[in-house]
This record gives C-alpha cells, sequence and structure tokens, in this order.
C-alpha cells in the first residue's frame, strides 16, 4: 500500500472520475476533505484538461486523480453508421430534426493522443488512471518517471492480471453494479459480469497489488464492506452527482432523486459501449424490433448527443445520459465535503459495531 501512503489519504475513498460530470471543484473538494477527487478528461482536449488541473490545484494541495479513456479504435463504417442515423431518424423527426449527415469519433483515446501524455508528464498530477484498457508501455514508464501513481480499471482477473503485468500501481475493480461505462477492455467479447463482491475478492487473490473496489457502493457500510473483501478503499461515483458540487443539469439530479433510481439498465444506445444508466425513453427502445447494432465508441456517442440535444430543445430529457450505479436510491444531496465527512463517520461505526449494516443512511 506504498502508493496509499504517498498520496497520504486520510480515508480509504476514492471519488470516481466520471467524464462530464466530475468538475474540478467537485475534486477539490472531495480531495481537500481527505478523499481522493477525480476528473475525467476523457472527453477533454490536452489544453482543456491541463485547464482542470490547474482548477483544482488553484482549490488544493490536496492530491488528485486524472482520468483517461484507453479505448481501441473505433472501425470506420460509413454505411454501418447510415444505418444507425436511418433507425435513428424518427426518433429525431419527432421533435423536428434530421440526424445529422454523418457521424465522427468524438473522443480520441489516450494511446493516440501524444499531446495529452506530454502535458500530464509535464504537469505531474499525483495520479492518472486508466478506463477502457491500458496504455502503452512507454507511455506507462513516461508517466512513472514523472512520479506518478497509475490505476487502471479491470472488470475481471484477466483485465487485472494484464494490469498488473505492465505495471499499474493500483487496479480498480469495477462490478457490474457500478454506473457509467462498464471499464471492459474488449466490449465485443465475453463479459462475466462479475458483481463487485465476487470481483473484488477473486481479483484480491489473483493480485499482488492493491485493489480498489467499486460498483454500487453508496455509504460507509458500503465502504467497510469493500475493505472487509480485501480492497485498501472502495469507489464512488454515482453517490456524488447530487452534490452541488457536481455537473448533473437540473434534469439529471430530478431522475436521481425520482422513481427512476431503482431502474438501472445496462445499454449500449448512447454510446456504443455498455454503459449503466437510469432506464428512460432512449433505453426503453434497446433491443428494439428492426434496431441495427451501434456503431462503435465513440462513433455512436455523436449521434447520442445530437438526439438528446434535439429532444431538450422540446423539454424532453428522457434521451440523456443520465449514467447511474444499481446504489442510486441510496444517494444523498449535500455538499461534498460534507458526504465524505458523513461517510467517513459512518465507516468507523461500521467497523465497530457490524450491527450498524442493519441501520438506515443519514439523509
Amino acid at each position: 500500500m506504498d502508493w496509499f501512503a504517498r498520496i497520504g489519504l486520510e480515508m480509504p475513498l476514492l471519488q470516481a472520475p466520471m467524464a462530464g460530470v466530475s468538475t474540478s471543484a467537485l475534486a477539490a473538494a472531495v480531495s481537500q476533505a481527505g478523499a481522493l477527487g477525480a476528473i475525467g478528461v476523457g472527453a477533454a482536449g490536452p489544453a482543456r484538461a491541463r485547464e482542470m488541473i490547474c482548477q483544482i490545484r488553484q482549490q488544493t494541495a490536496a492530491p488528485f486523480n486524472v482520468n483517461l479513456f484507453v479505448h481501441a479504435a473505433p472501425q470506420i463504417d460509413p454505411a454501418h453508421e447510415q444505418a444507425w442515423l436511418a433507425w435513428l431518424r424518427p426518433l429525431f423527426a419527432s421533435f423536428g430534426a434530421t440526424p445529422p449527415a454523418g457521424l465522427e469519433p468524438i473522443y480520441r483515446s489516450f494511446n493516440d493522443d501524444p499531446d495529452m501524455l506530454a502535458m500530464l508528464v509535464h504537469m505531474r498530477p499525483p495520479v492518472v488512471s486508466f478506463h477502457f484498457g491500458l496504455p502503452s508501455r512507454p507511455a506507462i514508464a513516461a508517466l512513472k518517471a514523472a512520479g506518478i501513481i497509475l490505476l487502471a480499471t479491470a472488470t475481471s482477473v484477466d483485465e487485472a492480471r494484464a494490469a498488473e503485468a505492465v505495471g499499474m500501481d493500483a487496479i480498480v475493480a469495477q462490478g457490474i453494479e457500478a454506473g457509467g461505462h462498464r471499464g471492459i477492455f474488449d466490449p465485443a467479447g465475453a463479459d462475466d459480469a462479475l458483481g463487485t463482491c465476487a470481483l473484488t475478492r477473486l481479483v484480491v487473490r489473483a493480485c499482488r497489488i492493491p485493489v480498489i473496489a467499486a460498483g454500487g457502493i453508496m455509504d460507509g457500510a458500503g465502504i467497510a464492506a469493500a475493505l472487509a473483501l480485501g480492497a485498501v478503499a472502495a469507489q464512488m461515483g454515482t453517490a456524488f452527482i447530487p452534490c452541488p458540487e457536481s455537473g448533473a443539469d437540473a434534469a439529471y439530479r430530478h431522475a436521481l432523486a425520482g422513481p427512476a433510481a431503482f431502474h438501472t439498465c445496462m445499454t449500449r444506445l448512447v454510446s456504443g459501449r455498455p454503459a449503466r444508466c437510469l432506464a428512460n425513453r432512449f433505453t426503453a427502445l434497446d433491443h428494439g424490433a428492426g434496431m441495427p447494432p451501434p456503431p462503435d465508441y465513440p462513433i455512436a456517442y455523436d449521434a447520442g448527443k445530437a438526439l438528446d440535444k434535439a429532444a431538450r430543445k422540446h423539454g424532453e430529457s428522457g434521451f440523456g445520459a443520465f449514467w447511474a450505479g444499481q446504489g442510486a436510491p441510496l444517494a444523498r444531496a449535500m455538499p461534498a465535503r460534507q458526504l465524505v465527512r458523513l461517510l467517513n463517520e459512518e465507516l468507523q461505526v461500521a467497523r465497530q459495531a457490524p450491527a450498524y449494516f442493519h441501520q438506515k443512511p443519514v439523509r
């Protein structure tokens, strides 16, 4: 656990990066409170990512995490993409809009972005994490030479072993309960859909490096359970979405606080990769009649974002990407600093008194 001591966390908690939702203000507040805040810059270019890092450092001297997407380059297939747009056309038409003439891979993989690597080496954020895969060995060497601690998401024992083999300092074991994009390396391959408890325990037994449990953890009792399984910390994302510092809009917050929180689903419709979100009008169409396979990530996301934009102009938020994990009903709206402190209090009680697991969490 040397890396854990190096960054000086006061409690075993990481805030999930959540690109588009985790702001610099949220990351800074979480880190300042003694946990590890994070920003997701997979949807941002190097200049914007650098700006976000600077914003965090203006607010706190505490450590933080910068997360990158390491997806395989998408297969460009114009015929496939046009078939997808044709299937979406009636939905666009229902909002008086037409689909885009073509689609673009709107996010660049870290492995195809040398400028992002150069920026990180220059800025030296304390922690850098990876989702969807692993960076190249030269990139890993450059980041380690800069003194950066490296984490990678794994959804299986094989992925965890691969992360350990290339030199990651710790593994984020992402269970199927987790909200947002599933970190599976090959979305076209088999997925055993392991839950957080089983995956965490398997990875702890299979790997020598520290393991961080992620997926469905929402309170101090959940953190205590993760630690009991052998994890050194828990990662929580959905729990931080209602915080005022997050980038979630009013529609997202309203949906998360309502009945939809009890009904999350895994879908590829929005982005082309499996991701867990609150069920809505768009996800209800998944696997419907005549639906072609979505284009590769992130090409499909180009269409999903355009459809959501068209719907929002007519007051319809049911096509938004409201990512959320299966523990969503346990989310609590309060400032991030207050939430971290409450989670720490709950953790201490849970570790001392197992009966706490049966008590209702503070709301």
